[in-house]
């Protein structure tokens, strides 16, 4: 009953209290008179080109860095699940992105991507040869999303590998062994053993990723701030200047939870799938 009555008080009661407050033109004076306005606010969000373009950039930062971190932590697994001399150390230093700060290093890679003499433009103009002249990274819509999703791919590799490294630690060893005496080369092990035991862990890792994806806020807000004129914004972002900067706290409110409603709606639509194939 007491576990029962915490959850009551830190979970349940400030989501209703937050829910209550999207259906208002909620007043965030003391004494102030809030104004009870239904659905409006989340009328208004689904009308809102802004929040529209948000979701689309959530979107489409979430279908670009997800499968590169699943992938990437993918193959970093299969290298250090092998023997081989420091794996340890390669394993904590591949982790270390996940533990570090959101705030540093997207400062950081604020910095490599600068217009100017970046490391970013160092690396495309100067040695790659891939364009001529120095790029703008954060003067245009999707060249600030590169930055921000070499960013988010960088942060997330380490997490998704070491899951993937728990699941094949998993794997029986007597598998392999019974897969090799068949002929099967490395390739053939890891498609017809290692792939199907990884696939719980794969839909376990995508569903947070996705999730995660959708939920991107630190590095836009540091790194951009949703600029240049809203093309950067993202959900979380949007909400926060409806919410902090221009203290439409009703609104605000409305967003997280309609951000809130299309995550449910992805995450269903992905569990439902997966139900699927398992039936068949």
């Amino acid at each position: 009953m007491p576990g029962f009555a915490l959850f009551v008080l830190i979970m349940v009661y400030p989501t209703v209290q937050a829910a209550l407050i999207s259906l208002q033109k909620w007043a965030p004076v003391p004494g102030g008179r809030s104004e009870w306005i239904g659905l409006d606010n989340y009328l208004k969000a689904f009308s809102d080109p802004v929040f529209l373009d948000a979701l689309v950039n959530a979107g489409a930062y979430t279908v670009v860095t997800v499968p590169l971190q699943m992938s990437i932590g993918l193959g970093l697994a299969l290298l250090l699940d092998g023997a081989m001399p420091g794996r340890t150390v390669y394993r904590v230093l591949l982790y270390l992105p996940v533990v570090t700060s959101w705030v540093v290093v997207s400062l950081l890679f604020q910095y490599m991507f600068q217009s100017g003499p970046g490391v970013a433009n160092l690396i495309v103009v100067d040695v790659l040869g891939l364009v001529d002249a120095p790029v703008p990274w954060f003067l245009e819509r999707w060249t600030a999303f590169i930055a921000i999703g070499a960013l988010g791919v960088w942060k997330g590799v380490g997490w998704a590998m070491i899951v993937y490294l728990a699941a094949l630690t998993a794997v029986p060893r007597d598998q392999h062994e019974a897969a090799a005496l068949d002929g099967a080369g490395r390739w053939g092990r890891f498609v017809h053993v290692a792939l199907p035991a990884l696939r719980p862990a794969s839909i376990v890792i995508s569903i947070l990723l996705i999730i995660g994806g959708f939920n991107v806020f630190i590095s836009v807000l540091l790194m951009t701030g949703g600029g240049p004129a809203n093309a950067t914004q993202v959900p979380l972002t949007y909400m926060y200047q409806q919410a902090f900067e221009f203290l439409n706290f009703g609104y605000g409110s409305a967003i997280a939870f309609s951000l809130t409603l299309v995550i449910l709606a992805i995450s269903a639509v992905q569990y439902l799938a997966t139900r699927e194939r398992k039936g068949g």
